[in-house]
């Protein structure tokens, strides 16, 4: 295979060299997966205005999320089970977020630990937390944030339930795998994964075994897990997460406009607009739909960032457009990483670079801090 060019063609790669079970994981939604089709297919109905002779030199893509100067309004979003991925996932993505320039959000459900990252980094990443009933346990996990020098928390609203994914439960999805004949299978005919994961010692949740309660192995760990994420998360809840972190805070999960207001009240620094890629109410609107109406109902309130279904650069410079003052990549990166490691996320990072530095001309702009709707020919949002 030539060298890709597209997500599209890291995606294609990634199939061919992570075990069935772990890209299914990466790349499915919930129930009909309509959610998850619908992400993609909204943004490509919005059409952009194309202009001539006008000067295109000198072009930048620097902008600032929550005050954070970064190389493009780009994050790496956060993503459970990155390091099933490609053994060490979440370090060599992190590595590879910071040399670009972008930000890098470690997941709760991360293979490698808070402190994996720090030890690789040199520069403040971004945590993202799932609350669970447990609250001695967030708050741990909120302190070892703030001593690996975390810069932001990013608190996910929208996994209070588990949204079912049927190719999860048909593929008996697990981390570590489970030694069934399926799994060896799916895993001896991917052998440099499988050398990769050799070594390494991380196989398993690495934020939760050993630090929280009662869970000292991996067999106690899937029951924890399931009994924890706590139905009963409320706004209330923002508050004294707010409290204990004291620092940058983002709500990751908001798509409805009296969500966003509420989100605004609490005095977060920014919200993500997002359906958690399609992954949780399947029949959802796309994220993209709802980015314009969300951008109105907040104002200047708080900054708007987006997730889900960005495929291109095009895809980042339609929701700047649209509003948008940042947005993150999950499925891009990943199947970079499960494609080719820390060269596949530099070279995800890249491919949106240039889409979005390229259409960005082809649009007559020059600084991506001057792009709004003006750019924009046709949106049905």
């Amino acid at each position: 295979m030539t060298a890709p060019l597209t997500i599209a063609d890291l995606k294609a790669l990634a199939r061919r060299r992570v075990p069935k079970m772990f890209f299914d994981y990466a790349d499915s939604g919930s129930w009909t997966e309509g959610t998850y089709r619908a992400n993609e297919d909204d943004f490509a109905a919005i059409k952009l205005r194309q202009r001539v002779l006008v000067d295109m030199t000198d072009r930048s893509l620097k902008s600032e999320m929550i005050g954070q100067p970064v190389s493009m309004p780009v994050a790496l979003a956060p993503t459970g089970l990155t390091g099933m991925q490609h053994a060490d996932g979440e370090m060599l993505a992190a590595k590879a977020a910071e040399e670009f320039g972008v930000p890098f959000t470690l997941s709760t459900m991360s293979i490698c630990s808070i402190e994996d990252i720090a030890s690789v980094t040199s520069k403040p990443f971004w945590f993202q937390l799932y609350v669970m009933r447990d609250r001695a346990f967030i708050e741990n996990l909120i302190d070892r944030a703030k001593r690996a020098g975390c810069a932001a928390l990013v608190v996910t609203a929208d996994l209070q339930i588990l949204g079912q994914r049927h190719k999860d439960l048909r593929n008996g999805l697990s981390a570590p795998p489970k030694f069934t004949p399926k799994h060896i299978w799916q895993m001896a005919t991917r052998p440099q994964w499988c050398l990769g994961m050799a070594r390494t010692k991380r196989h398993g949740f690495g934020n939760i075994v050993g630090h929280a309660k009662n869970v000292s192995d991996l067999s106690s760990l899937s029951s924890w897990t399931a009994e924890q994420f706590d139905p009963r998360l409320s706004w209330k809840d923002v508050e004294w997460i707010k409290e204990r972190w004291n620092g940058k805070l983002i709500i990751k999960g908001i798509l409805d406009e009296e969500d966003a207001r509420a989100a605004a009240d609490t005095g977060a620094d920014a919200i993500i607009v997002s359906n958690h890629g399609g992954r949780q109410l399947d029949g959802a609107p796309s994220s993209i739909s709802m980015l314009p109406k969300i951008v109105e109902a907040v104002g200047d309130r708080i900054e708007v960032h987006l997730d889900s279904g960005i495929r291109s650069g095009q895809d980042v410079l339609k929701a700047v457009a649209l509003g948008a003052k940042g947005t993150y990549i999950g499925r891009p990166f990943l199947y970079g990483l499960g494609a080719m490691g820390k060269e596949g996320v530099e070279l995800a990072l890249n491919i949106i670079r240039k889409e979005m530095d390229v259409t960005m001309a082809l649009c007559g702009k020059r600084d991506i801090t001057t792009v709004d709707r003006s750019i924009i020919a046709h949106c049905p949002y």
